[in-house]
């Protein structure tokens, strides 16, 4: 039990800004079996998020509360994710060979591709989420954020299970985790992932969650797809941005089912 509460806190550690006890140390070993507590961490970093939400909103507007809910993720990963969207997005924007996505990938400067990628990137997540304040209530907004964060990083924790890492430099920044996961790992890493998805069933049918699990796992595809093609494997930035899309496209798709349904009725 020890051995999976230091974890635990090593996950927390690494992924996140919340302080740990002080006997949880930087170790590889404990780095790279930590992965199947990645999706774990997006309930904690989502239902603070979501509390974050609930506050803003006695007081302010939901459109506010839910910029603050946001500004509440990134800080408390230190834009962790969000800086791997836009390295991507520098990446594969201006390199046209392996050699030459990853040297982008490691400048810590935010080049054009980057900025854009993470502009709209944020901007399509406070829309999506504004979106479903029209069908959700409150509370129904909670275990949808809590939701959107745990989902995204098991679809960023099923990468390292299935995928090769693309180099093993000691540059690089995701280096202690670049280890395949065991089944096993992958298995509690699922558990925790898919678990708020499936509380979906308390305010929609269970075919909602379906869809949306079918769609994050085609993007996941593309997204693997297009790594493995141009970098023949993964980094710790290609999880970041995975993180990152398959949020907010389990917003969107969610949005997008209520509001097809919605114009549907509308049209019979």
């Amino acid at each position: 039990m020890r051995y999976q509460i230091r974890l635990f806190f090593t996950a927390i550690m690494f992924y996140t800004r919340i302080p740990c006890p002080s006997w949880v140390d930087h170790s590889e070993e404990f780095l790279n079996r930590s992965t199947r507590y990645f999706p774990l961490v997006g309930w904690i970093v989502g239902g603070i998020s979501a509390l974050v939400f609930l506050a803003m909103t006695q007081i302010w507007s939901p459109q506010i509360a839910i910029a603050g809910s946001m500004l509440a993720s990134i800080w408390l990963t230190g834009a962790f994710h969000e800086d791997g969207l836009a390295d991507v997005c520098d990446g594969f924007g201006g390199g046209w060979t392996k050699e030459k996505i990853l040297e982008i990938m490691k400048d810590s400067r935010l080049g054009t591709y980057g900025g854009v990628g993470l502009f709209f990137g944020l901007a399509m997540k406070w829309l999506a989420l504004y979106e479903l304040l029209h069908f959700l209530n409150t509370y129904q907004m909670l275990l949808a954020i809590v939701a959107g964060h745990s989902l995204s990083r098991w679809a960023s924790a099923t990468i390292i299970f299935s995928e090769s890492y693309a180099r093993a430099d000691a540059t690089s920044k995701i280096k202690p985790i670049a280890q395949k996961m065991t089944v096993s790992e992958l298995g509690i890493a699922s558990v925790f992932g898919l678990l708020p998805l499936a509380t979906l069933i308390l305010f929609a049918p269970f075919w909602y969650a379906l869809v949306i699990l079918v769609i994050v796992w085609i993007v996941r595809w593309w997204l693997v797809r297009h790594f493995n093609k141009h970098l023949e494997g993964y980094t710790g930035d290609c999880l970041g941005a995975t993180q990152q899309i398959t949020e907010i496209v389990f917003y969107l798709v969610l949005a997008g089912i209520y509001q097809t349904q919605r114009n549907l009725l509308f049209i019979f």
